[in-house]
């Protein structure tokens, strides 16, 4: 039986996604979002949202809060650590923190 490269191709990735490990969000949850330090550090991070809101800055569909200097280091929501930047800036720039942390204490 001959088979095309578009062909494997397909089987390929069709097998591959059969094989993909479905996502326990539940036990994700309990072992990451819901310990007392992330409950805590997500209440900063929405109260620093609703500090924004108060005092009258409009944050524009695809922007969110960020703390320049980050709660995790010891920041505070202080209007002078508070910015308002792109979503995906946020994101990718607090992954870039969180991997240096991981690194540093050698859990990455």
């Amino acid at each position: 039986m001959k088979i095309s490269r578009r062909e494997l191709k397909a089987l390929i990735v069709e097998v591959l996604m059969q094989e993909a490990k479905k996502v326990d969000y539940k036990k994700v949850y309990k072992k990451y979002h819901s310990s007392t330090k992330a409950k805590k550090e997500r209440a900063q991070r929405n109260a620093a949202r609703r500090k924004i809101e108060k005092a009258g800055i409009e944050i524009p569909d695809g922007y969110e809060v960020d703390h320049k200097n980050p709660i995790s280091n010891g920041g505070s929501n202080d209007m002078s650590n508070l910015r308002i930047i792109p979503m995906l800036k946020n994101r990718r720039d607090g992954q870039t923190v969180t991997t240096k942390k991981r690194k540093k204490n050698g859990s990455y």
